[in-house]
């Protein structure tokens, strides 16, 4: 089985200059968007395409469903976590300083968030649990022999394109390697806009384990257009 991470193309996060917790994309997010769908040819047979509720995502997996001819359906447990609701309107200034702020803190105050925004150990329980749901539909599931890393994979010939987010990426990757959940996971596994990454099953043992091929691939991007 073969999932493709593909992040959104980059968004106009604060139309004239007032924050917005789920903007569209940016002139150059869709010209970000056009460039990946022209490669989806190369990632072989695609079997489905998931994305992510938000705007971003929606406008950047348009041009992949058009490309390959495929329906995306929409999953909200890939919503990338949820800003606190009073960043909507605000100045983007303000937003800045809150972040820059926020990283100060101890790590044991990271784990919760942004103040009145989703905890890091909500989104991370909501986005693990709805992809291990997503990939059961698939037939899909966790080994019960006390080996948490391995899987059952009935048809490893799948193929499944997720259009998503920084932070919902960064889960999923961590998740299917097994690595221990972090709140920075969005430096830990940092992806420009529309990177590609690229888990694929391999058999070990008497199961199936998911091996990280590709990571933020931008080869389709010209390098002035490569954003973060």
């Amino acid at each position: 089985m073969e999932l493709i991470l593909v992040r959104h193309g980059l968004p106009d996060w604060a139309p004239d200059s007032f924050a917005r917790n789920d903007p569209h994309l940016s002139d150059l997010g869709d010209r970000q968007a056009s460039r990946v769908a022209a490669v989806a040819d190369r990632w072989g047979p695609i079997d489905k395409i998931w994305m992510s509720p938000m705007h971003r995502a929606r406008e950047t997996a348009a041009p992949i469903a058009k490309s390959t001819g495929l329906a995306p359906v929409v999953h909200a447990w890939a919503h990338e976590i949820r800003n606190p609701d009073q960043w909507e309107g605000s100045p983007i200034d303000e937003i800045k300083n809150a972040w820059i702020d926020a990283n100060l803190r101890p790590i044991s105050d990271l784990w919760d968030g942004m103040p009145g925004g989703e905890t890091f150990r909500d989104f991370h329980q909501r986005v693990v649990t709805g992809l291990e749901g997503a990939l059961s539909q698939l037939g899909i599931t966790r080994l019960d022999d006390g080996h948490p890393h391995l899987w059952n994979v009935p048809d490893d010939g799948q193929r499944v394109v997720l259009v998503a987010h920084g932070g919902t990426n960064a889960v999923v990757t961590g998740h299917l390697l097994g690595a221990e959940p972090t709140p920075w996971e969005w430096d830990r596994f940092e992806s420009p806009h529309t990177g590609i990454a690229r888990l694929s099953t391999l058999s070990i043992a008497h199961g199936r384990a998911f091996s990280l091929r590709v990571w933020g691939d931008v080869s389709h991007l010209d390098p002035e257009m490569v954003t973060k």
